[in-house]
């Protein structure tokens, strides 16, 4: 019996969740929603309430199979989450505190608690690998639940933080990616950037995830034309390649007199076949 697909879903709607908030996609079935309503959507730690914020969007965008919205929240899941959100600010000052006293060379970033409160998870950034057993055990005793900690990197803690990019808005990473894809230096040449650190750095201080954007455009339209160092014919005559125009599709030749000319796509001739 061959496997069947697994049926995209039908309607999406990005819900913040969380302090600070995260943008994800959610699959909202059957319930017809509005931007400002408050739902109780699926969690790595149970059910949590979200804002929804963007509607509706393509099934296109959600990638992989995304979480279900649950229902609209009441005001019992409110109640509930504003004392959730108490008791992991509680936990958070807790912690700071522990960590000072055992003088661990690692920094709080957030804290998050379960839904049912049968668990906490403390992110932190370190340098090093932090020996912090002894801290798990005094915070489960102090806390009365299960406690993680979770070391994570520059990315992630720009994630949870949250900041506003030099483009003037809040970073991706915190508002909708979900994955973070590899970023090279070499994204940057084919784009023809300035290699200046300062300029390709994101607040964490890695490349900036929007290099990966346009990349593909850059390679495909770059794949058309001559690379630069090639000698290459053209209706204007012949020479090397000294710099590309990708999105005008032009190349600038030098020919042998040392003269320069820009010539097109068009008027580029194709070597034939020896």
């Amino acid at each position: 019996m061959p496997n069947e697909e697994t049926p995209a879903p039908a309607a999406l709607v990005g819900v913040r969740v969380g302090d600070p908030g995260r943008l994800a996609l959610y699959e909202a079935g059957a319930l017809v929603l509005k931007a400002g309503d408050q739902v109780v959507v699926e969690s790595d730690l149970g059910a949590v309430v979200g804002t929804v914020e963007r509607l509706p969007l393509p099934a296109a965008l959600a990638g992989r199979r995304p979480r279900r919205v649950l229902r609209r929240a009441d005001s019992n899941d409110v109640g509930r989450a504003e004392w959730n959100q108490t008791r992991e600010r509680e936990a958070l000052r807790l912690c700071a505190e522990r960590i000072r006293e055992h003088g661990l060379a690692m920094k709080l970033i957030h804290a998050t608690r379960a839904a049912e409160g049968g668990k906490i998870v403390f992110y932190f950034a370190a340098e090093d690998r932090i020996d912090f057993r002894e801290l798990v055990r005094e915070l489960a005793h102090l806390l009365h639940t299960r406690v993680e900690l979770k070391q994570v990197g520059a990315r992630d803690e720009a994630r949870l933080v949250g900041a506003v990019g030099p483009c003037g808005r809040e970073l991706c990473c915190s508002t909708w990616i979900n994955d973070f894809a590899v970023v090279s230096v070499k994204m940057a040449k084919a784009q023809g950037l300035a290699l200046n650190p300062t300029k390709l750095a994101g607040m964490c201080g890695r490349l900036k995830c929007c290099l990966r954007y346009e990349y593909d455009t850059y390679v495909e339209l770059g794949r058309r034309l001559p690379a630069v160092g090639k000698k290459a014919e053209s209706l204007k005559g012949s020479g090397v390649v000294t710099r590309q125009n990708l999105f005008a599709q032009t190349v600038v030749l030098r020919r042998d007199d040392g003269t320069e000319v820009e010539a097109t796509l068009a008027e580029l001739v194709a070597k034939k076949a020896p």
